[in-house]
């Protein structure tokens, strides 16, 4: 609801007194010295839109590996040019090497496949081959847990590139953090397996935060021409466009995929008959197929090798891409074995998710296609790469579970894969995104249900308990239990319902839209979500940012009590919680007619725990927030009725 439609309300009802009493409130939202630098140096702005200096890097990767399926090993080159678009000389400059998870000695939240983790053959900068170790004036490189850390030849200047290049290899863990590896001897999906470049942003300069295995990635964005080196026989499916279809896919298999990227309905392209070298992929030159994929503004590639998989493909509906006035299409891909035969009907669910979130959003998905590629074995959920997701075979759970799942991965294709937000320290930025934006999905694909109740519960559940911590504490370090869950996921995604409520339909979409399309393909901080709603909205919502975000304070509005003198009925309605909202009430007189009032925020803000609601005549029912929308803890007390004779 609108402010000024609240003010209006309440001049025209009969609120009352108030009764004062000391309470917690919650302060201005103050960003950290960092963020207010970066507003004084024109990169961000109060009103969460990037400054009229905002800078980001950006890479250009080249990468080849090579994929033995039977000794589960990758070998691979890199190219990389790193362009310096920021105002600040790079003495040195820092690579993610995120096999290192599966290194000897290495930090992590939880167990892991020791598989010895990447192992550097060759590193050079600017053309000079580099040695381990450095002294304070000479180049070199060294590797500390998931870091590389490389000192230039010569500092990179404001506007200048530098290309690295490094020889790498490594062993495939059957399950990679529980986001990649290999299935039994007929599918391999490979992440996270390239050094690369680490952020060097505007706010925090280089962030290096370690992996961990536990939250996930904050990567810059870039091009990348990736060309996978594997044996005849295993389909490759890559982030990018397939710049070489006709050298690698047989005549038949080539037009049937043409044929799937014009066709609404599935097309069957790689069936049980259709296995094998030759029949699946051509025959190959000297024991490998090249298979090359090229894509732009990413920021990050995986791909996938299957032997024994379907490949069932469509297109779907993304809007108008390029302004031309025309409906644009993406192509969706299923990947899927025959041990997995819920997937059957994956293309359609990721057919449905795109279109919708492209709706949804208002911003068309921007790339060729979204392959979905089935990991039993690997995975019991999902990840999500671009253009790429990884699901679990999902023989144990429904139908409308893989949905969900499909839409939860494909979600992420817009959070993070355009909104570049850093997960490694707000993954609720991500993920409580995400999961609000998959319950959104759901209203489409199964109406009739509310599919923000999930999250709302599961948040709910553990507050109740007091196990909860607080959604900005960086993501790495949440307590023990529910908590990085909770914060990362059901809390955030139920506060942006909560949010749609307190706004209105209308406000909050257009002000959700407008934060994801000054973002798109940028990096937003979490003052510059808060900031563009309120900005956007028009209302001051700093007190909704601090108590919701900062604190773990909970929601209790309770229907104290409500007593008549004949004429006039009056009604108390306490605050029990120490989260500040606007309380809705719905009274029903005996004629049956219902009036809706609402004790605004501000009264709470001014420090008042009780309210006076006085109306005339009798009352025979009176209920907090009926709807169900807003996430209290006690819902026990929000109704009151006459007790039947």
């Amino acid at each position: 609801m609108h402010r000024s439609f609240v003010l209006a309300a309440l001049l025209m009802t009969p609120l009352t007194g108030v009764l004062r009493a000391q309470r917690p409130l919650p302060p201005p939202l103050a960003p950290p010295p960092q963020f207010q630098r970066a507003i004084a140096r024109e990169t961000r702005t109060p009103t969460g839109e990037p400054g009229p200096a905002y800078w980001q890097q950006w890479t250009d990767y080249v990468l080849r590996a090579t994929i033995d399926p039977q000794a589960r090993r990758v070998d691979g080159t890199a190219r990389i040019m790193y362009h310096n678009n920021s105002p600040r000389s790079l003495p040195v400059v820092f690579l993610h090497l995120l096999q290192n998870l599966h290194a000897e000695g290495v930090t992590r939240n939880e167990p892991q496949e020791v598989t010895g983790g990447i192992r550097l053959k060759r590193v050079a900068a600017a053309g000079q081959v580099l040695s381990e170790g450095w002294s304070r004036r000479g180049a070199g490189y060294r590797v500390e847990g998931t870091i590389l850390e490389i000192r230039l030849p010569q500092a990179l200047d404001p506007g200048a590139s530098v290309t690295l290049e490094i020889d790498w290899g490594f062993q495939i863990p059957q399950s990679g953090a529980g986001r990649m590896g290999w299935s039994r001897d007929n599918m391999l999906y490979v992440a996270y397996w390239y050094p690369q470049m680490a952020v060097y942003d505007d706010v925090v300069g280089w962030q290096v935060d370690a992996y961990r295995g536990g939250s996930e990635f904050y990567f810059g964005f870039g091009s990348y021409d990736v060309t996978v080196e594997a044996p005849p026989g295993w389909l490759v499916m890559a982030t990018g466009r397939l710049v070489n279809r006709s050298e690698v896919l047989p005549d038949r298999i080539r037009e049937r995929l043409e044929r799937a990227e014009q066709s609404d309905t599935v097309v069957h392209i790689l069936a049980p008959e259709d296995f094998g070298p030759g029949n699946a992929t051509r025959r190959g030159d000297g024991g490998l197929l090249r298979w090359h994929f090229v894509s732009d503004t990413v920021r990050d590639a995986a791909f996938s090798l299957t032997s024994e998989s379907r490949w069932d493909a469509a297109r779907t509906p993304v809007g108008d891409r390029d302004g031309d006035g025309e409906m644009d299409y993406a192509r969706v891909d299923a990947i899927w074995r025959t041990s997995a035969p819920k997937w059957q009907h994956a293309w359609r669910y990721a057919q449905h998710s795109i279109d919708f979130l492209s709706r949804w959003t208002g911003l068309p998905y921007p790339w060729p296609h979204m392959s979905s590629v089935e990991g039993g074995g690997i995975i019991n959920g999902g990840m999500e790469f671009p253009m790429m997701t990884l699901i679990g075979d999902y023989n144990q759970r429904g139908d409308s579970a893989l949905y969900y799942v499909h839409a939860h991965e494909l979600a992420h294709m817009w959070v993070p894969m355009q909104i570049g937000n850093d997960e490694r320290r707000y993954a609720w930025m991500d993920e409580g995104t995400t999961s609000f934006n998959e319950n959104q999905a759901r209203k489409e694909f199964f109406p009739g249900a509310d599919h923000d109740v999930g999250d709302r519960n599961a948040y709910l559940r553990v507050a109740r308990q007091a196990l909860e911590g607080e959604i900005m504490r960086w993501s790495d370090y949440h307590y023990p239990g529910p908590a990085y869950g909770t914060a990362s996921y059901s809390k955030p995604a139920t506060l942006l319902a909560t949010l749609r409520a307190l706004l209105g339909e209308d406000t909050f979409v257009r002000t959700y839209r407008e934060y994801l399309r000054r973002w798109r393909f940028k990096h937003p901080k979490p003052w510059d979500f808060f900031n563009s709603f309120s900005a956007v909205s028009g209302q001051d919502l700093d007190w909704f940012w601090t108590t919701w975000y900062e604190h773990t304070w909970t929601l209790d509005h309770a229907v104290a009590s409500v007593s008549s003198d004949g004429d006039y009925t009056t009604i108390v309605i306490e605050d029990r919680g120490l989260a500040p909202m606007p309380a809705r009430v719905t009274i029903t007189r005996e004629n049956g007619q219902t009036e809706v009032y609402e004790v605004p925020v501000d009264t709470w803000l001014g420090g008042a725990t009780r309210a006076e609601i006085r109306v005339a005549g009798r009352v025979v029912r009176v209920e907090i927030d009926p709807a169900g929308v807003l996430p209290d803890v006690d819902r026990r007390n929000n109704v009151w009725e006459v007790e039947k004779r």
